[in-house]
């Protein structure tokens, strides 16, 4: 598994570096579980970060408005990051979602065919009449994007674990193996959830509030909470530098 590790601002990046990040990911907590934050700080956590570390870059929890969403990650495409990410809060059905995340695909491919599209449900998407989470890999196989997330919307209904049993991750995951898809678990995860996620054998998972001082997701990367999250989901690798090797990137990551 690969550790992601998200940052509301640039000043954070360097803990999240020293204590094992192997990609590096971008939001504004402000603004939701998958907050966009603005391009100005998203082109500085681009050149802030080493080359070896993939950077990625969320673009909200977005309406079901194709084209308003297209252009946000076009915009977010043009700041340099490799991985481009759309949760899809306001999408109901899976026709929709798959009409939304093509025209997604259609404005970052034309611009880069080599950043990854990341598709994002939520595991708590009940509560508010969202695309049910294990539609996801389908979905994204029919609109030809390359990875799924699953997350939390709502930080006070739960965790990801708490939402969805592990017997459903794993089949997640499995179906986004199936179809040649990435996969992403994060969702108000803690140290102690790790264990639970690694027999699924997710390619990345994700944390923010578990990396952050006195485990608060307002608060600021701690890099010995870092360091932790990374001996627990690599145990063979502990962090020897801030820089990691080109052998670190996720598969299908290209170098920039």
């Amino acid at each position: 598994m690969k550790l992601l590790i998200s940052i509301a601002d640039t000043k954070e990046i360097p803990a999240a570096l020293q204590g094992g990040a192997d990609i590096i990911d971008v939001k504004n907590p402000a603004e939701g579980a998958l907050g966009a934050n603005f391009p100005h700080v998203i082109r500085q956590a681009v050149a802030a970060t080493p080359p070896p570390i993939p950077v990625s870059a969320a673009i909200g929890d977005v309406p079901n408005l194709p084209g308003m969403v297209s252009l946000a990650a076009l915009g977010a495409a043009t700041c340099g990051v490799h991985y481009v990410k759309a949760g899809l809060y306001g999408v109901r059905t899976a026709n929709d979602a798959v009409k939304l995340l093509r025209a997604v695909c259609q404005a970052v491919r034309a611009h880069d065919a080599g950043i990854r599209i990341i598709a994002t449900a939520y595991a708590d998407a009940r509560h508010f009449n969202a695309l049910p989470p294990l539609e996801l890999p389908q979905v994204a196989a029919d609109a030809g994007v390359d990875g799924c997330l699953l997350d939390t919307a709502g930080k006070g209904t739960g965790s990801l674990l708490t939402n969805l049993t592990e017997s459903q991750l794993l089949s997640f995951v499995s179906q986004c193996r199936a179809n040649q898809l990435l996969s992403a678990l994060a969702g108000s995860l803690q140290a102690e959830d790790i264990d639970r996620i690694r027999p699924t054998g997710t390619d990345i998972v994700g944390f923010r509030t578990a990396a952050c001082r006195d485990g608060h997701r307002q608060g600021i990367i701690d890099p010995q909470r870092v360091k932790r999250l990374k001996a627990l989901v690599d145990p063979d690798k502990s962090p020897s530098s801030a820089l990691w090797t080109a052998a670190s990137q996720p598969a299908g990551v290209p170098d920039r």
